[in-house]
């Protein structure tokens, strides 16, 4: 199985839902950082479940414990290697999924892949395996606030309710001043109330998540197989029930034509800048010193506390109904995912970018 992201900068995670915990081990994080362990775990808490009615029941305090590569409050440089114990297992709750394949999880394909599965809230596949996401990327952003480097996520649709402004008519600091993390107060309530209305049917809602990108110098990305959207595309995608990923204006940009989509240069006191970004910062698959903003699609989730036809390990027709805790919409709690998934990127292409010029 494939347990690693990144190049210069590697995050290697172990672990199961339902297992003695989750861990990581980060390679090649540079020396002398300064690690606030609150901020770290305050990005945990984000990720957390149990945080809100919306949210799975399973309580997790998910503290996470660092093994080496800080001493005296700054990184080493040498790996650093972390766990966060699992404190709340209920595995009997999926007694009654052991030998059915749950309608569009990855239960047959993995049966098929490997010969076993891991039953007990899906093991491997399971969403609990972005802790240690949350925890490289709250490190990766530590290092990248050094450089002056901002990410920040927000929820920007819930199944039909959307946002219907750009990313820069709102305040997004306001997007963790409500449980589903959108930064409009009017539409939060509305996709709060919809997330509650699905929950009660024992039913589950899909979203997106926008994500945007400050302070990004101009360089980061390769021209070709290196580009810095294929890498977020990629780093997106690998996120549980994610399923598009678009950045600038995306497919909405299709409707224009190339004499409204171009974003045209200017130079103002010495400093090149484009008068639009429909870019989305990234021109050529190369940073361009623009905000980067892209948007992040998630699949209702697959688990319904409700019915469902399918069949058994044998081929036989079941009917199958979940038990146990589960989210009813993943996207409160994987904002901070997505930043995460972001922030390694960035920070592995900025230390790419600094040995291809002298």
């Amino acid at each position: 199985m494939f347990n690693s992201y990144g190049n210069i900068v590697r995050l290697t995670s172990f672990g199961e839902s339902h297992g003695k915990g989750i861990g990581g081990v980060v390679d090649g994080f540079p020396a002398g950082v300064t690690v606030d362990m609150a901020f770290i775990q305050a990005e945990l808490d984000r990720r957390r479940p149990g945080q809100s009615h919306l949210t799975t029941g399973r309580k997790e305090s998910d503290r996470v414990e660092f093994l080496s590569g800080i001493f005296e409050g700054k990184t080493t440089g040498c790996p650093i290697g972390f766990i966060v114990w699992n404190e709340n297992q209920h595995p009997s709750d999926y007694d009654n999924m052991k030998n059915v394949y749950r309608p569009s999880h990855a239960d047959y394909t993995y049966r098929m892949k490997y010969g076993i599965r891991d039953h007990r809230g899906g093991g491997r596949s399971s969403a609990r395996e972005t802790i240690a996401r949350v925890v490289a990327g709250a490190l990766a952003k530590l290092a990248l606030r050094q450089a002056g480097i901002t990410v920040t996520a927000y929820t920007s649709q819930v199944g039909s309710v959307s946002l219907d402004k750009p990313y820069t008519a709102y305040d997004l600091s306001l997007a963790e001043g409500n449980v589903v993390r959108c930064p409009d107060a009017v539409k939060a309530r509305q996709m709060e109330e919809l997330i509650a209305r699905v929950k009660a049917e024992g039913d589950t809602i899909g979203g997106v998540i926008t994500c945007v990108v400050k302070g990004c110098p101009v360089g980061l990305g390769e021209p070709v197989f290196g580009k810095l959207h294929a890498a977020l595309g990629a780093a997106m995608l690998s996120i549980n029930a994610a399923k598009g990923f678009e950045y600038g204006e995306g497919f909405g940009g299709v409707r224009q034509k190339g004499s409204e989509q171009n974003d045209l240069f200017y130079a103002e006191n010495g400093r090149i800048s484009t008068r639009t970004n429909h870019s989305g910062g990234i021109q050529g698959g190369i940073s361009n010193g623009q905000d980067i903003y892209f948007r992040v699609a998630f699949k209702p989730v697959a688990t319904l506390l409700k019915e469902q036809r399918t069949i058994d390990m044998d081929g036989m027709e079941t009917t199958l109904k979940a038990r146990g805790r589960h989210d009813p919409c993943v996207l409160p709690r994987a904002v901070p995912v997505v930043e995460a998934m972001a922030a390694m990127t960035l920070l592995d292409f900025y230390l790419i970018g600094r040995t291809t010029r002298l």
